[in-house]
């Protein structure tokens, strides 16, 4: 089976982690035809960037607030996304371990906006980037989805900092240095070519630990965001009125096995919340979590 194969089946599994990535490369694909046309017809007037990417200036951003979200699925050049990407791979999966599906897309959603914030505020009172502004009406245009990115490996790596992975040069290395090794790479970036960017992924890292710090506490920060994102789903969610079905009675022995199913699916929900309570969430191997995600669906 191809990789392109094992993508359609993870996609319509509804692997959403696989579904962000989809979506990235899918506008990175875009935005590379469309720039490639520009290019070609010499549109140099038209600037698209302008119109997807947050600004640095405020103004400009309440004017254009969908950018607050279009800004973290669109990339320029093609090591800008494979590396986005791969680390959202990986520590991806690796935050699924802990935490489910829904988690991952709020906290994909609250990272990009934590470090759209942050940048919004450094280039408006940091003098040295109120310079770099140059008095531009349109502010500097910033894409990409490192700060999500940042947040979701913050998250993992404060989780749980006794993970490890494994790196080909370093042997078995905790993920928590990892992270702090990114985040001190992006600090002393901050003077350097590109200082939007290091501010915001130290937006997405910081909004990252502390959700972990307070998952730990058994508090949820993106709760709100959770909603937000089903809301929209079910807003532009066609549901088809389903068609009348005939119920056919099978006799008594239907009704044992439906019953028998029935009881034992109760039996295995209850072992699964018993071990929560002994031994925490963390415990769960994926299909516990799974079924105990898709109980939670009923």
């Amino acid at each position: 089976m191809g990789i392109i194969d094992q993508i359609k089946i993870q996609f319509k599994q509804k692997d959403l982690l696989t579904r962000l990535i989809v979506i990235n490369v899918a506008v990175f694909f875009l935005l590379t035809i469309f720039n490639l046309f520009v290019n070609l017809f010499k549109l140099e007037s038209v600037d698209i960037i302008r119109y997807i990417g947050v600004s640095s200036d405020i103004m400009y951003v309440t004017k254009h607030p969908w950018t607050l979200l279009s800004y973290m699925f669109a990339h320029e050049g093609i090591l800008h996304i494979l590396f986005n990407m791969l680390m959202l791979y990986w520590f991806g999966r690796i935050f699924l371990t802990y935490f489910n599906q829904k988690n991952l897309a709020s906290l994909y959603v609250f990272g990009g906006l934590a470090g759209a914030i942050l940048y919004i505020i450094a280039f408006s009172t940091i003098p040295l980037y109120v310079e770099m502004t140059g008095g531009n009406p349109f502010g500097i245009p910033m894409i990409g989805a490192s700060a999500s990115v940042m947040a979701v490996i913050f998250a993992a790596a404060f989780y749980n900092p006794k993970q490890e992975v494994s790196l080909l040069l370093f042997g078995r290395i905790k993920i928590i240095y990892i992270a702090l090794f990114i985040f001190i790479m992006d600090f002393f970036s901050l003077d350097k070519n590109n200082p939007g960017g290091s501010v915001a992924h130290i937006g997405g890292a910081l909004l990252g630990y502390v959700y972990a710090q307070q998952y730990l506490k058994g508090k949820d920060i993106a709760a709100w965001m959770t909603k937000s994102i089903d809301w929209l789903v079910d807003l532009f969610k066609f549901s088809p009125k389903p068609p009348k079905m005939k119920v056919k009675h099978k006799g008594r022995e239907a009704d044992y096995e439906y019953n028998n199913r029935k009881k034992q699916n109760s039996e295995e929900i209850d072992r699964i919340l018993d071990k929560i309570k002994s031994s925490g969430y963390t415990s769960l191997n994926d299909s516990e979590k799974k079924r105990l995600f898709d109980a939670s669906k009923k």
